[in-house]
């Protein structure tokens, strides 16, 4: 207690980061009470969009007859691409996806127009009713066949360092083959929705469930020939994002804004799950050729890889996807002699699109099939061979785009979770285990992670924030990020609490709105937290050092010893209740409300020559997975999941194991059961829960041990915290990796499984029988 009888808590203990805290919507949530768009109170005059989508995978179109859509109940009106005021385009980049089809549909689900009527039901089932006629064209499918066509949404790209030809003519041992890693829909609990209120001159607000909301204001104001300043788009929370809310939010925007626009009245368009799934882009699925030289212990002398993803029929983010999945080969592997070549075949299925992980999981996966190959080759443990390969020591630190590798910790944290996790006496319980079971067979990997954390567009590492104390201590803090339910809102309100001293129920976060911090970046790129934390803790600093000085004014000192900690400021020897402050500062007209800024420094990249320092740093994480597969049916379960994670100095461990947990169930489910599939004419046939099968409940193992790296960023990020976005996406590899050393153990593992992904029941069963065949064939 002080004088006054307050209870004083001494600042050196008190922290509002680095320590868990529960997310902070997580009661509202809990409770149904967190508003998501379509929660929002519907004005009165709102009327109800559903799109009207192409059944061509390419076709021109001859002719359209709406006469029967406008004919159906309830119907207002129908636009299509002439009714568009501005700008026929939605593209993040290359302006080459419209809104509305014009001439020509480029796939099964490109929305030809929009039909507006009462009510949402009426909507979806006028749009069915439109009598289009087409004259089909030629259609690309795969990027297998793109490739063959040359058929790209942008020219092909290279990245080489030394003279891959020649050393791989000199090395002892060559390994060559082919992998297809497929797609993964984006799946959020909440789909595509956006909801436009024409507002007093020309003025149009747009609540919707974006990722980038200063995108979606540029592409409304474009598409209804305005300016920006006429557009104000905010979003709350999001019902998921995972990238699919990244730029193809913009489609369901602009539609919506066009017809508000028209109609001079609040549109609605909610996407049901079978439309959303239709229209929207995916993970891009990569096909790779490989040919990789190495020496007898397993180190490799060098690999070429030539990738083609299925990027589908506009650019949209594939370029940039494309970009990190070159810079995502190596891993954790110093590579001396390599070309990496990647191409975006352009074809006629959805536009694919950012999705957790961006390119780095598919540029990843290819160096990690190698590996285990090379130790199967010679007959080693592919742990070993991945040792032997990790950056480190004597000039084996360079990328091959030439950014420095200066915070490597795999080899401390690999040789942590290979003691955690018992891996070398497993192994020989695996072996064991098989010997004595024809059926079931085991399998155990431990894969580990590199991870660059920046967007690979130097100009889009920056951020903004405003935060205000009002006169009562309270703190408001508004940031550029949006909330997905990974937590920004949570770990910048920690920050922001920290900064100022006091409690974080103290600090409450709003909607990012665009009239209130302007020309935002995405929140994607596993960038959120450290860009809008850092800009948030600038605008708290700037406030707390006018609070210091004038503290100093009523009591003396010296600013550098004023303390802010537990709701109290600490001031030559006077203890003050941070609101207490804030009242006589208000009254002295002392600025209780800053602007904040940070722009990620040292960030460099020339696209021509693929090299520069595009990462501000790396995390670094491992997994061990062991499953047992039943040889009979292809099935296979998950029994254990060991995974270290490095997330640096944690802002909030509880929100951070959580989204290792989460990423990897979602990355195993990229890797096992989630297949999508087109048929002959192009319609994506999984377009819904029925024959779409993300992992349950049943499909997490049983014994599933998450832990954090205890380390410290070596780059100066927020409180030297490290991201967790993205990169544990990839841990699961390891669950892949297992199922292929299970199948390999049918033949003594001494054949290579020809196991592509997702490694679904029918894909096990295949790699089976060729074990089997080539076992056969060699006896």
């Amino acid at each position: 207690m002080n004088d006054a009888g307050v209870p004083v808590l001494k600042e050196a203990a008190w922290r509002a980061v680095g320590v868990p805290r529960a997310h902070e919507s997580a009661a509202l949530h809990v409770l149904g009470q967190a508003t998501y768009t379509d929660d929002i109170p519907e004005l009165q005059g709102t009327v109800h969009g559903a799109l009207g989508l192409s059944g061509k995978a390419h076709a021109r179109i001859v002719s359209t007859d709406f006469a029967r859509v406008r004919a159906a109940a309830g119907v207002l009106a129908v636009y299509a691409v002439g009714d568009i005021p501005g700008l026929n385009d939605c593209g993040p980049i290359i302006h080459d996806d419209p809104v509305f089809a014009d001439g020509v549909v480029m796939y099964v689900g490109q929305p030809i127009f929009i039909v507006v009527a009462e009510t949402h039901d009426q909507a979806r089932r006028a749009a069915r009713l439109a009598d289009i006629v087409y004259e089909e064209l030629p259609a690309i499918l795969t990027p297998q066949a793109a490739k063959a066509a040359q058929s790209y949404v942008l020219p092909p790209m290279r990245l080489a360092r030394g003279e891959f030809r020649q050393a791989f003519e000199q090395a002892p041992h060559k390994v060559k083959g082919e992998l297809y890693v497929g797609g993964q829909e984006h799946f959020y609990l909440e789909g595509q929705i956006a909801y436009a209120v024409p507002k007093e001159d020309k003025g149009m607000l747009v609540l919707c469930s974006t990722q980038h909301p200063s995108e979606m204001q540029h592409v409304v104001a474009h598409a209804l020939g305005l300016h920006s300043h006429n557009i104000v788009v905010e979003c709350r929370r999001m019902g998921g994002g995972f990238g699919g809310k990244e730029s193809q939010s913009a489609l369901w925007c602009a539609a919506a804004a066009i017809a508000a626009f028209k109609l001079k009245r609040p549109v609605k368009l909610r996407a049901d799950r079978d439309d959303d799934m239709l229209v929207t882009g995916k993970r891009h699925c990569f096909h790779y050729d490989y040919e990789v030289g190495y020496d007898g212990d397993g180190r490799i002398a060098a690999a070429r890889v030539d990738m083609v993803t299925r990027a589908g029929y506009s650019a949209d983010l594939s370029g940039p996807v494309a970009t990190r999945a070159v810079c995502h080969f190596d891993n954790t592997y110093y590579l001396s002699d390599v070309e990496i070549l990647a191409a975006c075949g352009k074809t006629n299925t959805q536009s694919n699109t950012a999705f957790r992980g961006f390119g780095g999981p598919q540029g990843a996966i290819a160096i990690e099939y190698v590996i285990d190959e090379i130790a199967r080759n010679l007959g080693r443990d592919p742990l070993d061979i991945r040792r032997l390969n990790f950056y480190g020591g004597e000039g084996r630190n360079v990328t091959p785009y030439g950014q420095v590798v200066i915070d490597n910790v795999i080899g401390a944290l690999v040789a942590e979770l290979e003691a955690s996790s018992d891996y070398r006496a497993r192994r020989e319980d695996v072996a064991a285990f098989n010997r004595a079971s024809p059926v079931l067979r085991k399998g155990l990997a431990l894969t580990p992670v590199k991870f660059g954390i920046a967007f690979n567009v130097t100009h889009l590492n920056q951020a903004g924030a405003l935060v205000h104390v009002y006169v009562d201590g309270s703190i408001l803090v508004n940031h550029g990020g949006t909330e997905m339910g990974q937590g920004i809102n949570t770990k910048v309100m920690q920050v922001v609490a920290h900064e100022l001293g006091v409690d974080m129920a103290h600090v409450r976060a709003t909607a990012t709105d665009t009239s209130k911090v302007a020309n935002t970046s995405a929140t994607a790129a596993s960038t959120g937290a450290d860009l809008n934390g850092k800009a948030a803790q600038d605008a708290a600093r700037q406030i707390r050092e006018r609070l210091a000085a004038y503290a100093v004014k009523l009591y003396g000192g010296d600013v550098e010893a004023v303390r802010f900690a537990a709701d109290m400021v600490f001031v030559n020897g006077h203890e003050v209740r941070f609101p207490e402050l804030v009242q006589k500062a208000y009254l002295a007209r002392v600025q209780l409300w800053s602007d904040g800024y940070y722009a990620t420094p040292g960030l460099h990249w020339d696209p021509v020559t693929m090299s520069g320092n595009p990462f501000s740093y790396f995390v670094y994480g491992a997994a061990v997975s062991e499953v047992v597969v039943d040889t009979l049916t292809g099935e296979f379960k998950l029994l254990r999941a060991d995974v270290l994670y490095d997330a640096g100095r944690s802002l909030n461990p509880a929100i951070d194991i959580g989204q290792v947990e989460g990423a990897f169930i979602q990355g195993m489910g990229w890797m096992t059961t989630e297949e999508l599939w087109w048929n002959e004419g192009g319609k994506l046939m999984t377009h819904a829960p029925s024959t779409y099968k993300i992992p349950g409940v049943s499909d997490c193992p049983d014994d599933f041990r998450v832990a954090l790296y205890n380390n410290s960023n070596a780059t100066d990020s927020i409180h030297r915290s490290k991201a967790v976005g993205e990169p544990p996406l990839l841990l699961p590899f390891s669950v892949f990796f297992a199922i292929r050393d299970a199948v390999s153990s049918v033949g003594g593992h001494k054949v290579n499984p020809p196991l592509n992904a997702p490694a679904t029941s029918e894909e096990i069963l295949n790699a089976i029988a060729a074990v089997e065949a080539a076992v056969a064939q060699g006896a």
